[in-house]
């Protein structure tokens, strides 16, 4: 796979896209710069962590069906990226998280409080950058949060009684990861002048392709090795998470799936039974289950693709909706 986890890149998009994420990164570490040193410390800390940037990746590519050589295209890709920063400070603290991309998280170093208020300062520096881009841009940014927000209390509050599970955590996947990378995508459309047409495609486009990048993610706590994945597998079984192969299973009537029901139910602290329960959702029709409707939402980002023109970065786009599909495998 190529750079930024694309295959089959062309030389010439790869070339236009490592710049602009250079200069992407040049914005994000100057623009979180402040007058007081802890909220630079505390800022810079997640920033420094890197990632995998796909939000101000996503932006580059939309803007190339416009002028993509814009500097507002590099402000609405580090808006982009301080969003989810934001986002996942406010999340360690919710859920207690000790660490964050393999580092000591905020909350665990400088505690709660302070994490929040890092958040807080992430979104104002937001702010600051959106004010440059009108009050189109403002909008938008506006109701992503909201949908981020609401996402966020939805998963904090579950489920309502009768409702369905799976369709609930589904719509939570939507708002709390689909819609800030549909508004990348559209940021990317919309500050490089690109026609209507592209900018309702390329937001469709973001939201499933948002959706199927955490359901791959699902699929991957519980099918994939530690080495091949990068990650710790039964991750959110230790932490009592639900996800896509869980819920599944948590559905099912069958009466064989009542002791790994009993299970799920509950974060699982020993690394025997989590080995055990690993095994077992592995040999379990949840996960094939999973990894269908996986590729059902992944098809659907492709097809939402159809109406743009014949380019490098359609044909970009195209290969992440593969690479999402391939890195569940």
């Amino acid at each position: 796979m190529a750079s930024f986890g694309i295959p089959d890149l062309s030389p010439t998009l790869e070339r236009e896209l490592a710049d602009g994420l250079a200069q992407v990164e040049e914005l994000l570490s100057n623009h979180i710069k402040g007058k007081y040193p802890l909220v630079e410390e505390t800022s810079r800390h997640l920033v420094a962590a890197g990632g995998k940037r796909l939000r101000p990746l996503l932006t580059l590519l939309a803007a190339q069906y416009g002028d993509h050589r814009r500097y507002a295209v590099i402000q609405a890709a580090v808006v982009a990226e301080l969003t989810h920063l934001a986002t996942l400070y406010h999340d360690d603290v919710m859920d207690e998280a000790p660490l964050r991309r393999g580092v000591e998280s905020a909350n665990s170093r400088w505690g709660n409080t302070v994490a929040i208020l890092t958040g807080d300062y992430l979104f104002a520096k937001c702010s600051a950058l959106l004010a440059d881009l009108g009050p189109e841009a403002v909008r938008l940014q506006a109701q992503t949060f909201e949908r981020l927000v609401i996402g966020q209390i939805m998963e904090t509050q579950g489920p309502k009684v009768g409702e369905d599970p799976l369709a609930h955590y589904l719509q939570v996947v939507a708002d709390k990861t689909g819609s800030l990378i549909a508004t990348s995508a559209r940021y990317g459309a919309l500050v490089s002048g690109a026609s209507s047409q592209v900018l309702e495609t390329v937001t469709a486009f973001g939201e499933q392709i948002g959706i199927a990048f955490q359901l791959a993610d699902d699929v991957i706590d519980i099918s994939s090795d530690s080495k091949d994945s990068g990650k710790t597998p039964g991750t959110d079984l230790r932490e009592g998470v639900p996800t896509l192969v869980t819920l599944r299973v948590m559905a099912s009537q069958d009466p064989a799936d009542r002791e790994l029901q009993a299970l799920l139910a509950a974060p699982i602290e020993s690394d025997t039974v989590v080995a055990q329960v690993l095994l077992a959702l592995r040999n379990h029709k949840a996960l094939q289950e999973s990894r269908q409707q996986l590729l059902q939402v992944a098809q659907g980002a492709r097809t939402a693709l159809a109406p743009l023109p014949n380019c490098d970065a359609t044909s970009a786009l195209y290969s992440l909706c593969d690479a999402v599909i391939e890195r569940s495998n």
